[in-house]
Order: C-alpha cells, then sequence, then structure tokens
C-alpha cells in the first residue's frame, strides 16, 4: 500500500506504532513478560543471530533465557520506518533498532514485524526476523 492508503488508517497505524512501543518498553526493562505479551501464540521468531523460533513456547524459553541478562546497559531504541498493509489485517513493519551505551553507539537492527490484528483489536507479532546491522 501506498503512504497515501496509509495515512487512511491512523487508528490502525496508531496501534502498530503502540507495539513497537511496548517493544522497545520490554528490551529496556529486560522484561520478558512484557515482551512474550506481545506475540501472537503461533509466532515464528528468528534472533538477530539466525536462531529460529516457532511458536510461543520456544520464544518463551529462549526470551527467558537471555532477555534478563543481557549485557548491554544503557537503553535502546525501537523507531517505526515503514509500515506496509498486505491485508487490512496484516501489516510489515520495518524498524530501526539502536543500542544507545553509556560510552557511545551500541549494535544497531533492521528487524521486519509482520503483525496481525486480532478479532479484540489487538495486534500481535506474528512472523519477525531480527536482523544485526554489521558494521565493518
Amino acid at each position: 500500500m501506498t503512504t497515501t492508503e496509509n495515512a487512511a488508517r491512523p487508528a490502525e497505524i496508531q496501534a502498530i506504532h503502540q507495539v513497537v512501543a511496548a517493544v522497545e518498553a520490554a528490551q529496556q526493562a529486560k522484561d520478558p513478560d512484557a515482551f512474550l505479551s506481545l506475540f501472537h501464540p503461533d509466532a515464528l521468531w528468528t534472533t538477530g543471530a539466525g536462531k529460529v523460533l516457532i511458536g510461543l513456547d520456544a520464544i518463551s524459553e529462549f526470551t527467558r533465557e537471555v532477555l534478563p541478562g543481557a549485557t548491554w546497559d544503557g537503553r535502546v531504541s525501537y523507531t517505526v520506518t515503514h509500515i506496509q498493509f498486505l491485508r487490512p489485517d496484516v501489516a510489515a513493519v520495518k524498524v530501526s533498532q539502536v543500542y544507545h551505551l553509556a560510552d557511545g553507539p551500541g549494535d544497531e537492527g533492521v528487524p521486519l514485524y509482520v503483525m496481525t490484528k486480532q478479532d479484540d483489536g489487538r495486534w500481535l507479532l506474528t512472523a519477525c526476523q531480527n536482523t544485526q546491522v554489521r558494521t565493518a
């Protein structure tokens, strides 16, 4: 869909931005429960290192292992850079992910979130690729 078509969907755009903001808040707080609440039960997640996790149980096991003990300090920001509606209830969402460390910039990522709108109106992460940006 074009930007003009996206402009006709302000409530959906806002809801998607809120999910991405919730991802940021959960990562910032290193809070697995908050993070996991954003996923569809049948979600597919590929980590920045390429590990494929299928279903909420696998995503939960991985997240509970790595997120609370994440070694980065500072803050992380997630910014929506593009939304493309594939159907009225399915959106591909491109995100810029930046870790801001106390001593300067840290790792960057460019996740792709395919999100689906549920019958109750919530948008959930359904198929996601968390791609790390490699610098020379």
